[in-house]
């Protein structure tokens, strides 16, 4: 590992922190959260200043199909064809000469061949423990948006501005856990005093 590594990653995660965030709003999907951010942005909100957080991360798999050895193999094919395309194409800008279709009808064909039979030995080696086709994503919950301290103020007058009752149900949300933490704090407070 070279030394620039963890110095270049120090200054990737250093993007990727706020020095005291704040929460603005938690929303269910990635464009609503998008949707309250460009809002800012376009109200000349310091968004440099916001991030979006994906929260209750889950990996979701969509099964497309059944896999069979022809579709394999055709995979297989295919792959191998674009391979032999390019390093012929490689092989004719250095070599050239009047053979250039001969040697890419060569590198196509060996590509070809080189796909089919690894694709064909791949799949055979895995004895059909996974005989489908599938796409998959990993996917947040929840999606919150923060901001630094000194301007969650501003920012969530904007968003009122954007959406006023989901302002308001925040507002409340807010307010909600305010109490709850100084109810549990209270409650603790008071067994202390019990205990001494």
């Amino acid at each position: 590992m070279s030394m620039q590594q963890p110095a270049m990653a120090a200054r990737m995660q250093g993007r990727l922190r706020l020095q005291y965030p704040m929460s603005l709003d938690v929303y269910d999907t990635y464009a609503e959260a998008q949707r309250a951010v460009d809002f800012l942005a376009d109200n000349e909100f310091p968004v440099h200043d916001v991030m979006i957080v994906g929260t209750d991360l889950k990996q979701v798999e969509r099964v497309s199909g059944r896999l069979t050895t022809g579709k394999v193999l055709v995979g297989g094919l295919l792959s191998g064809v674009w391979i032999g395309v390019f390093v012929g194409l490689i092989f004719a800008m250095f070599e050239g000469g009047q053979d250039l279709f001969v040697r890419l009808g060569s590198t196509v064909l060996i590509g070809a061949l080189f796909g089919l039979v690894w694709a064909w030995l791949g799949y055979k080696t895995t004895g059909g423990e996974r005989d489908f086709t599938s796409v998959s994503q990993v996917i947040a919950s929840r999606y919150e948006v923060l901001t630094e301290h000194k301007h969650v103020e501003r920012a969530r007058e904007l968003l009122a501005e954007l959406d006023p009752l989901r302002a308001a149900q925040e507002q409340v949300r807010r307010a909600q856990e305010r109490a709850r933490a100084a109810y549990e704090r209270e409650q603790r407070e008071q067994q202390g005093r019990q205990q001494g």
